[in-house]
């Protein structure tokens, strides 16, 4: 019982700090989107190819438990980064995500939240974000909304990443597609390749679009 206290407290906590994080955000008229992946999903590479053709000013706040490996591609690029080193931890919380929105001096955009890479703990702490968007990729398998459907039920949207892979690998897009709707029927699945760029004009302008709706409901 004492653990259950704990766990409750430690999120608690967390929930107070996301609602300052958003208050912080909405401030500086920033949408602040939290990218959710596996090791290995390509969410570096999808972050920087979005940015590319999307028309709205855009920064990052890069999570990973050690390194700085994919804060550097980001900085290379003339993209406002901060990097945040979890030590160990296996997510992101709401205390490290302020302190990386103090330390970012950026204001009237985009911001990316790159979760360390995982599909379990980071979809349980809340960071102040406006959303949630769930990545899963076509070389590890089309079962990830089966078996992780906390974070795909919160998704406001799915991104199906390395779809240039598909003649290489058994991906079966329906039974993909099947898993997400029976827990989301209203998120929208992007399929891009971050190598090709392949349908990132779609998720750009869906996430402009996104963008002016935060603006004109603030």
């Amino acid at each position: 019982m004492e653990e259950i206290v704990i766990i409750r407290d430690v999120l608690e906590t967390n929930k107070n700090i996301a609602s300052e994080n958003k208050a912080i955000k909405d401030e500086r008229n920033i949408l602040m989107v939290n990218l959710i992946g596996s090791p290995g999903a390509g969410k570096t590479s999808f972050i920087i190819k979005a940015i590319e053709h999307i028309k709205v000013p855009c920064a990052v706040i890069e999570g990973d438990v050690t390194s700085d490996i994919d804060a550097r591609k980001m900085a290379e690029r003339n993209i406002p980064v901060v990097q945040i080193n979890t030590g160990g931890a296996c997510h992101l919380n709401a205390a490290s995500v302020n302190k990386a929105l103090q330390a970012l001096n950026f204001d009237n955009g985009i911001v990316f939240i790159e979760n360390v890479g995982n599909l379990i703990c980071p979809s349980a702490f809340e960071l102040g974000e406006d959303f949630k968007l769930a990545m899963a990729n076509v070389p590890e398998g089309d079962d990830k909304p089966y078996k992780y459907p906390a974070l795909f039920s919160k998704a406001k949207a799915v991104v199906l990443n390395k779809i240039d892979m598909l003649p290489y690998f058994e991906f079966d897009k329906k039974f993909f597609y099947d898993g997400v709707r029976a827990l989301n029927q209203e998120a929208p699945i992007f399929e891009v390749s971050a190598r090709t760029g392949e349908g990132f004009g779609e998720f750009a302008r869906w996430l402009e679009e996104e963008y002016h709706k935060f603006r004109q409901g603030k």
